[in-house]
């Protein structure tokens, strides 16, 4: 028996591990007490990393699918070349665009597989690379395109007065945005920066674990985060509250915002967002008087109408209250494995990543975000007939069935695939239609380092990892299946370091190697220095730099369109008691999205442990709301809205507010994506669907 150290990929956090290892098995993880940054904590999921290794669904070799459905191994080599042979005939009949590729959350979760897959798209010139950003939160994503950045980067959690959080709970998620509470042991760094004087502000219609520890907690009706914020920006700057020094050397259309947001008096958001006038007041003075801070969402309020406002503003409060990172200052986050570039105390001037110039979608006017498509329009290029539909799927590390919306067409889509390839540890419900299942490796498994997790850490602290164990013989490294595909079609693999070897096949390390060229501390020094665990390297911190004489560039608050999206809000019908009126929904209650503690999306629903915790995905509503219903706990209902109904049953909570039916998202077979309709209710920036302040009727279920 030995001790070897790592990191866990159950989620974003990338916690530190200790693991114990006997005959070539993990049997038990540890919290890396040593750790510089994680101190020994790991959570719950990521204790069970043994369980999911060793699991006995697991896929140890690839399946091809039979003529009836089912499934039979199939040789690694001989997929390959089957499937490298059908891409070719696609490729050659229809085009490049014709292949798709699906990255799911578990795609982010192996620092080589995104990258090789979008360097996979560019060696084969087609535009069809989606992921799962643009399923709930693309606006955080490409949303500063349209603004500007501030190349000093934000103020950071450790240094902030006041910090809020906007539809989010990392208490629970172990999310949040960079600059927010970290994720990796959030509940202790919430609690000791509240001991030193930090003020927290929640914005979110439950009373979850974050709120109850907040200062001032802004219970929110769902899908109103655009009028509650517009009516605080309004505050700050009637008051004069805002930065104003900052704002006249780097802001535009400062007046232009402040004029939209005229009729968001305290009294109208009072009403609309049902929250007192007086706590509205007093968080929006609370938070502009810092002076250091940030604010930032979840994915809730990005998945509620008007997402991209929500986050507009979002930044326009950052913005009117300064709160950057100015010349002399460290600047947090420093990315030790990123791509360097200098902290500068000036703007990237705004260049929108999407629209003119950018690869179109077929379907409700969207265009590429940056270098994807967004995944909102997938089942409908694969549906839709004529020149550039989709006909071949690669799908990595994800679970479209569950987590796309609109169920129904996510599955006619799926089976009208000439070839769909899932790369998954076991027979997902996607697996189940695909054409090949390809085995891949879990992260005991496999070399890897902490790119995704270093856009939440504030120290310059980096790791790398060595396989704990060795894998079955026809287990591969998600990157392997594009290597080998690209070989046999004869296209290359771009990379920030160049194109990938396709004379030999290059060793894990030289593929991250590549991925991370360019980064503040060289891949091979990380990998020596942290063999005995995760390490801060202090010849990356970065101090913010003096801007450029000549630079002047400006934020912008007031972008085409925004204050017209603003005016259109504050004109929207409401009923008598101040809901927004949905055209064609008669609902009792507004749905919104949730996260459980023991389940990362779609992933550890098999975990016996976890499941222990519970399986049922429950409708949470206010006791009075069940009592009015005549409803009891554990009741079976039907939700319904206006596209189609699930079943479930409730669970009465005093967290949530009345009027509000709280379920996790992307669920199993109770999965809210089926009640959502992403050709009527969407972005019309990012195609993001509507996914939660859904209009719902819920009623007793009765079996005939």
């Amino acid at each position: 028996m030995e001790m070897k150290k790592t990191f866990c990929r159950f989620c974003h956090a990338n916690c530190a591990l200790e693991v114990q290892i006997q005959d070539n098995r993990v049997t038990q993880v540890f919290g890396d007490a040593q750790d510089p940054v994680f101190g020994g904590y790991t959570c719950l999921k990521g204790r069970e990393l043994p369980r999911q290794a060793a699991h006995p669904q697991r896929l140890r070799a690839a399946q091809r699918r039979n003529p009836d459905g089912s499934h039979s191994p199939i040789g690694n080599e001989a997929a390959f070349d089957e499937i490298a042979v059908q891409l070719r005939h696609l490729i050659d009949r229809y085009g490049a665009r014709a292949v798709a590729t699906y990255n799911g959350t578990y795609a982010f979760q192996n620092s080589s597989a995104l990258p090789v897959a979008a360097g996979f798209h560019k060696g084969l010139g087609s535009p069809s690379f989606y992921t799962s950003v643009t399923i709930d939160q693309p606006a955080k994503v490409y949303g500063w395109s349209r603004v500007g950045a501030w190349l000093g980067g934000s103020h950071g959690f450790s240094s902030a007065d006041v910090v809020m959080m906007i539809g989010n709970n990392p208490l629970t998620s172990h999310y949040a945005p960079p600059g927010s509470l970290p994720p990796f042991s959030p509940s202790r760094r919430l609690r000791d920066a509240k001991a030193r004087g930090l003020k927290v502000i929640c914005i979110d219609p439950r009373a979850s674990s974050a709120a109850k520890l907040a200062d001032i907690h802004l219970q929110v009706r769902p899908g109103e985060d655009p009028t509650l914020l517009a009516g605080m920006l309004k505050i700050i700057l009637d008051e004069q509250l805002h930065d104003r020094e900052f704002c006249k050397h780097h802001v535009r259309g400062l007046s232009e915002l402040h004029a939209s947001i005229q009729d968001y008096t305290p009294h109208y958001v009072s009403a609309r967002a049902a929250v007192p006038a007086a706590d509205l007041v007093a968080a929006a003075r609370l938070f502009a008087r810092g002076p250091r801070g940030i604010a930032a969402s979840g994915t809730g309020p990005e998945m509620s109408p008007r997402g991209t406002l929500t986050e507009h503003l979002i930044q326009a409060l950052n913005i009117v209250c300064g709160r950057f990172c100015r010349e002399g200052e460290i600047s947090p986050v420093p990315r030790v494995l990123s791509p360097a570039a200098p902290r500068m105390a000036q703007v990237l001037p705004p260049a929108p990543l999407w629209g003119e110039g950018f690869h179109k979608a077929r379907v409700r006017n969207l265009t590429m975000l940056g270098e994807e498509m967004p995944a909102a329009t997938l089942a409908d290029e694969i549906l839709t007939p004529g020149e550039g539909k989709i006909r071949a799927l690669l799908c990595i590390g994800g679970n479209p069935l569950t987590a796309w919306p609109n169920q129904e067409k996510t599955e006619r889509a799926l089976r009208a695939l000439d070839l769909l390839v899932c790369i998954d540890i076991k027979m997902s419900d996607t697996a189940r239609l695909a054409h090949f299942v390809m085995a891949p490796q879990v992260s005991v498994e496999r070399a890897d380092a902490t790119l995704l997790s270093e856009w939440w850490y504030e120290e310059p602290y980096a790791r790398y990892t060595e396989a704990m164990v060795e894998p079955a013989p026809e287990m591969i490294n998600e990157w392997e299946f594009f290597w080998e595909i690209a070989r046999r079609l004869g296209t290359p693999i771009r990379t920030a370091g160049g194109d990938l070897p396709a004379d030999r096949k290059p060793s894990t390390f030289e593929v991250l190697d590549k991925i991370t060229h360019g980064c503040r501390v060289p891949l091979a020094r990380v990998r020596e220095q942290t063999r005995d665990g995760g390490k801060i390297f202090d010849e990356a911190v970065v101090r913010v730099q003096a801007g450029a004489p000549a630079a002047d560039g400006r934020l912008d608050l007031a972008p085409a369109g925004v204050a017209d999206e603003i005016r259109a809000v504050r004109a929207e019908p409401l009923d008598a008691q101040g809901r927004r009126i949905d055209a064609g929904a008669n609902y009792t209650h507004l749905l919104v999205s949730r996260r459980t503690r023991q389940f990362f999306n779609s992933t550890g629903h098999d975990l016996p442990a976890l499941r222990e915790l519970g399986t049922v995905n429950y409708a949470y509503m206010h006791p009075h709301d069940l009592a009015e219903l005549g409803l009891e706990d554990e009741c079976p209902v039907e939700i319904r809205s206006p596209k189609a109904s699930i079943r479930s049953c409730v669970k009465a909570s005093l967290d949530i507010k009345r009027g509000v039916v709280s379920m996790a998202h992307g669920f199993g077979a109770a999965s809210t994506n089926r009640l959502v309709d992403d050709e009527i209710n969407f972005d019309p920036i990012t195609g993001q669907c509507r996914q939660s302040a859904i209009p719902v009727t819920v009623t007793r279920f009765v079996t005939a």
